[in-house]
């Protein structure tokens, strides 16, 4: 992301679960809505055998849109990075268009641009070689069969915070949050020619790479400092970007990272999903600026939390992370709605956000909607060719191809 400085209602009855203070925090307004921009990564699939297909360097020879489009760890996988944006309908337009021309480009080159987190047949390093570019091939030779294993796609979101302090906190402060927003984005069950038994593979398989998980609670911009350089300095990553935490200040933008997601089915869910992380980081912000110490979940019950969003998406239970209590998956949902409805609302965005979670209850997440067509078809390789279709702008979320 190059950056430049410029829901739904609880069911009546149930308590929010534990999550956050609690506290009720003036909104932000409009005007103060922090900008916000999306990186996506796609998998390019041969549309004859619903594999990868490692054409991302001919794609981008094509595109010729550096500054937007880049290369990922795969050969078979491309990534789109945003510009930053306050309005996230000019966000959605641009991440439509750039989903259009990749679109374009991968069908000209025999292949076809596909958003889902895991590639349902993979399961060799040979099905996904590592692209050819320096940095790529040493990562490959110091992580061994890490980096020979499953290949991911997720979505990143940036949401502008200058302020490298306050960055540190936000990071702080969302910690609970991460399985409810993993539950939200789950969209990978398939890997290795069969149901996984996740909603969310990538998250287990991308979990096998150091550093990936919830950051350490760090008191200052020196203590995250001085952690990155001291696990530079052990060999246990290679450079900064090699810090995988679920959010980070960014290494080279004045902003908060969230890498929670799997990459959205579509253009419209990854815009409500930047609506919700911006609402979310906006509301952290001022319980940072009113002296609100961050929550102090129990690390096990964290890392169970997670665990159980990666399993179970939002179709089945979920975790508390503060209290350890199962709840489904769509009450820790409404919880973080009832959190951060003020700060969507300030900001224009909570209609839209409260559209496309009523689409998730009534048409499943992504992860669902891939075993609804697999258990009609019962043919991976249809699946991956309507993944491709939802994939392309202006697709619906919803699965008419069933009675196809």
């Amino acid at each position: 992301m190059t950056h430049r400085r410029s829901v739904s209602p609880r069911p009546e009855g149930d308590a929010p679960p534990a999550l956050g203070t609690g506290r009720t925090v003036p909104a932000p307004s409009v005007a103060e809505a922090p900008q916000v921009g999306v990186e996506e990564e796609f998998f390019l699939f041969d549309p004859r055998t619903g594999r990868t297909a490692p054409r991302a360097a001919r794609i981008m020879a094509e595109v010729r849109r550096p500054d937007r489009v880049q290369r990922e760890f795969a050969a078979c996988q491309i990534e789109t990075a945003s510009s930053p944006h306050t309005d996230l309908g000019a966000l959605r337009r641009e991440l439509v268009r750039l989903r259009s021309e990749l679109s374009g480009a991968a069908r000209r080159e025999g292949c076809r641009l596909t958003a889902c987190g895991s590639a349902p047949f993979e399961h060799s390093a040979s099905d996904a070689p590592v692209a050819d570019e320096p940095r790529y091939r040493r990562i490959a030779r110091v992580y061994g069969a890490i980096a020979r294993g499953e290949k991911c796609c997720g979505c990143h979101v940036h949401v502008e915070v200058p302020d490298r302090e306050e960055a540190v906190q936000v990071c702080n402060h969302l910690r609970p949050w991460f399985p409810t927003l993993l539950a939200l984005t789950a969209n990978s069950p398939f890997t290795a020619g069969r149901d996984s038994g996740y909603a969310s593979w990538r998250a287990v398989a991308w979990g096998r790479w150091p550093t990936v998980g919830p950051p350490p609670l760090l008191g200052s911009a020196a203590e995250y400092r001085a952690t990155v350089d001291a696990l530079i300095r052990s060999g246990v990553i290679l450079d900064e970007a090699m810090v995988y935490w679920l959010a980070r200040p960014s290494h080279h933008l004045p902003t908060v990272e969230v890498r929670v997601a799997d990459v959205c089915a579509t253009a419209e869910e990854a815009v409500a999903y930047a609506a919700i992380v911006r609402a979310l980081v906006a509301t952290v912000l001022r319980d940072i600026r009113s002296g609100t110490p961050p929550p102090r979940p129990p690390e096990a019950l964290l890392e169970a939390a997670y665990w159980r969003a990666a399993r179970d998406g939002l179709e089945g239970e979920g975790l508390d992370p503060v209290t350890g209590t199962p709840v489904p998956a769509w009450r820790l949902v409404d919880g973080l709605m009832a959190r951060i409805g003020p700060a969507l609302a300030a900001a224009g965005d909570l209609p839209m956000v409260t559209e496309r979670l009523f689409l998730l209850r009534c048409l499943g997440s992504g992860a669902a909607r891939q075993r609804a067509v697999y258990d009609q078809r019962r043919n991976l390789h249809d699946m991956v060719a309507w993944m491709g279709r939802q994939t392309a702008p202006g697709a619906v979320t919803a699965v008419p191809l069933l009675a196809s």
